[in-house]
């Protein structure tokens, strides 16, 4: 295992309306869609998961990284990353052999809590609640029904979690032919205080909602684009209990302006697209504050300040597919292709 420490790179700054954008030179290549950041004990943390095995970390906002290559898991796209403390992060990959690995202490060592090698476990994407010990990982169908996952964390969320479990799930809800769901940036699954929220995509694209408990899935159709296997929802971000944003689209055709972006003001009982859109098919939509948020993919990067109404592009950079406000900060980060990470400074 090689471990780098990298300083931040001014390798070029880039400026909008509203953010700087820093650069940072990952030195891997590796194109991240998994990022789970997080704000504790006065430290700003995040979590990257990219192609290759390729695993990074922050524990100071951005100036400085750690990147490693985890040793056995190299041909393993890790997509899914969700971090319960500066230390202990679950991660998940997307492909076969499928995997599920905990660390809680720092990325030093990884615990492989769940194996498959059948070809119909593909995950994408992870959500914890009550304290983080409670967790939900979910993946496209297996014999017809959402793949779902229970994670329960084994100890006190006051002091390092000791250990993780998984179980499987056999309360899935049933989906059409050709529904599934895109591990685009692992934000197709939302959890909340009171329900879990998990968006479909292809042939059919809606977002199914249950209580914690995690039985009596009901679907919430959506407008976005669908009924092909590359259309559909690719991210969503709720402000509350009402107020929501969806996005994706095509990712064949990422310049496509149709129905690929759509507000709610009812929790998704109806949508309304904007009056001014994207400039096509986004990955990842992030709320900043109620009426503020952020979208990035593959053509560029774009701000809406009424909650979804219109957007204006704040970043024309391209290869972008996650990006994360760090709670309780005016700092973001975005990730993508070919070892791409930024700092996202509001001015």
């Amino acid at each position: 295992m090689k471990l780098l420490l990298l300083f931040l790179f001014l390798s070029f700054t880039t400026f909008s309306q509203d953010f700087t954008f820093t650069s940072i030179d990952t030195k891997t290549g590796a194109s991240f869609r998994g990022l789970s950041v997080l704000s504790k004990n006065h430290k700003e943390v995040a979590w990257l998961g990219g192609t290759k095995g390729n695993i990074g970390y922050t524990l100071d906002g951005g100036t400085t990284w750690n990147f490693t290559q985890l040793k056995g898991y190299e041909k393993c796209d890790f997509r899914s990353v969700y971090a319960l403390s500066e230390k202990s992060v679950v991660i998940a990959n997307a492909g076969t052999p499928a995997y599920i690995l905990f660390t809680n202490d720092g990325g030093k060592n990884w615990q492989k809590v769940y194996e498959s090698h059948d070809s119909a476990v593909f995950f994408d994407g992870i959500t914890f609640w009550a304290n983080n010990k409670n967790g939900l990982i979910y993946g496209d169908p297996v014999n017809g029904k959402m793949l779902l996952m229970r994670l329960k964390v084994i100890g006190n969320y006051r002091k390092p979690y000791q250990k993780l479990v998984c179980s499987l799930l056999s309360s899935g809800p049933a989906l059409t032919k050709g529904e599934a769901s895109f591990a685009a940036s692992g934000t197709t699954i939302r959890g909340n205080h009171k329900k879990i929220m998990i968006a479909t995509g292809g042939t059919v694209s809606r977002i199914w909602t249950a209580s914690h408990k995690l039985k009596n899935w009901h679907p919430l159709p959506t407008p976005i684009l669908q009924g092909k296997e590359t259309t559909g929802i690719f991210s969503m971000a709720w402000a509350d209990e009402k107020n929501g944003i969806i996005v994706g689209g095509d990712y064949k055709q990422d310049t496509l302006c149709k129905d690929h972006v759509f507000y709610s003001s009812d929790g998704g009982k109806t949508w309304t697209a904007p009056t001014q859109p994207t400039r096509g098919y986004r990955e990842c939509v992030e709320y900043i504050n109620k009426y503020t948020a952020i979208t990035t993919g593959p053509t560029g990067t774009e701000i809406t300040h009424d909650g979804g109404k219109t957007w204006k592009p704040i970043n024309d950079e391209k290869g972008f597919h996650v990006i994360k406000n760090i709670p309780g900060t005016h700092n973001l980060i975005m990730a993508g292709s070919s070892g791409k990470v930024m700092l996202v400074n509001e001015k």
